[in-house]
């Protein structure tokens, strides 16, 4: 989600961008941070993992689409942005999705505690309470325009949580009620794009 990084962003309407399914990432695999980029961030972030197929969702429908939650680390060229309004190059690098480490099925998306560290030092902290949208508000929007299907994954938004990184540094999210992602970046082998 574009526009949800805060409680000011509600003054925007809420957009959506997509990522392609190429830049997942596991527990673990590393992420490649092409510096020639600009600025590159991780967003430490929920998200919402789709359990049946949902269209035109009231917020009394949405419970019942959702399987359940993960950790999200929504990976953007921020320097991009200016060059690319449909976000391609801004959020597609290889590797700019990890989720994970499971999906939790017993959760509260209203107030979960999101911290991120570089490097064992942490460097940002704020809660999902704090997101423009809530995770009903999101869903509700989503289904008018598009159809969700099982194992869609909805990135719900960076509260404060976005962190500029460079090659070689460590990177752990983690969220109340869920656990840690943790991916390395590392630079990109030569003759390789990000």
């Amino acid at each position: 989600m574009s526009h949800n990084g805060g409680p000011a962003d509600r003054a925007l309407p809420p957009q959506a961008f997509h990522k392609s399914a190429r830049t997942l990432a596991d527990p673990g695999d590393v992420i490649p941070i092409d510096s020639s980029l600009g600025t590159v961030n991780i967003e430490g972030e929920l998200a919402v993992v789709i359990g049946r197929t949902a269209r035109r969702l009231s917020p009394a429908d949405v419970p019942e689409a959702i399987l359940g939650y993960t950790i999200g680390n929504d990976v953007t060229a921020v320097d991009q942005i200016p060059l690319d309004n449909q976000l391609i190059q801004v959020k597609n690098g290889d590797g700019y999705t990890p989720i994970g480490p499971w999906i939790e099925t017993d959760l509260d998306p209203t107030s979960v505690d999101i911290v991120v560290r570089i490097d064992g030092v942490e460097r940002a902290a704020s809660n999902t309470r704090l997101l423009a949208y809530g995770v009903i508000e999101q869903l509700v929007y989503l289904t008018r325009y598009l159809t969700l299907g099982p194992g869609d994954v909805v990135l719900t938004g960076a509260p404060g949580t976005f962190v500029a990184v460079l090659p070689g540094q460590r990177v752990d999210i983690t969220l109340g009620g869920i656990g840690t992602l943790h991916n390395d970046t590392v630079a990109p082998r030569t003759g390789e794009a990000s």
